[in-house]
């Protein structure tokens, strides 16, 4: 289990122009990713180093946004300005949170232009939307090493650090994880600060150490 990106809204001039912005501040490249036609959304990449990166993500006009949970957290927190959505943690088995939360994991999927396909499957969009300080979780599919996510480019820029509005007890609770310690081993070398909530708790902001310094966003 460990951490393995973070989702960023779109902005109300678009994907391109909000991927192109923070790979700018960063002064790295951001990369086409594609659509996800089960969730009604589609992304670009910034490949990030530890295998780690980030997504930034759009909603499409399109049925599925309407009825799945990713597409509606996309679009609601792009229409209240974008910004980070939240983050996500990488698991071996999606068994234990399954039978935790009630309900199963949802499969996703994009395909490349080439014809191979990145599929996944992943559960807690609904807990992020009631409590987005929490991370959903996903489960690569076999045989997709290759094809992740961080691959898409040659990483120039790692993220260090999070500040997130909640409490480790909260996030401890939700992963199942039973000490600040574990939690570290899960965050892979990230540290993060925690804000007391004033409103929704949620992620703050990311930091990175980029070919532009140390960035803020």
């Amino acid at each position: 289990m460990r951490l393995d990106h973070v989702s960023y809204a779109s902005e109300s001039d678009g994907l391109d122009a909000t991927a192109s912005r923070i790979a700018e501040r960063l002064g790295v490249s951001a990369v086409k990713g594609g659509n996800h036609p089960r969730f009604g959304t589609r992304n670009k990449i910034i490949p990030l180093l530890d295998g780690k990166y980030i997504e930034v993500v759009e909603v499409l006009e399109h049925p599925a946004a309407e009825n799945q949970p990713f597409g509606q957290a996309v679009r609601a927190r792009s229409e209240a300005g974008g910004g980070w959505m939240g983050w996500c943690v990488q698991v071996p088995d999606l068994a234990s949170f399954e039978q935790r939360l009630g309900r199963e994991s949802v499969p996703g999927h994009r395909r490349f232009p080439d014809g191979r396909e990145l599929s996944w499957r992943q559960i807690g969009i609904k807990g992020l939307i009631q409590d987005p300080q929490v991370p959903y979780l996903l489960r690569w599919d076999e045989g997709t090493e290759d094809l992740h996510p961080s691959h898409a480019d040659t990483p120039r820029a790692s993220l260090t650090a999070m500040s997130l509005a909640g409490s480790p007890e909260r996030v401890q609770e939700w992963l199942g994880v039973t000490s600040e310690a574990e939690l570290a081993t899960v965050l892979d070398g990230v540290n993060i600060t925690w804000a007391a909530p004033k409103g929704t708790p949620g992620v703050l902001s990311v930091t990175f150490e980029s070919p532009n310094g140390t960035v803020t966003i």
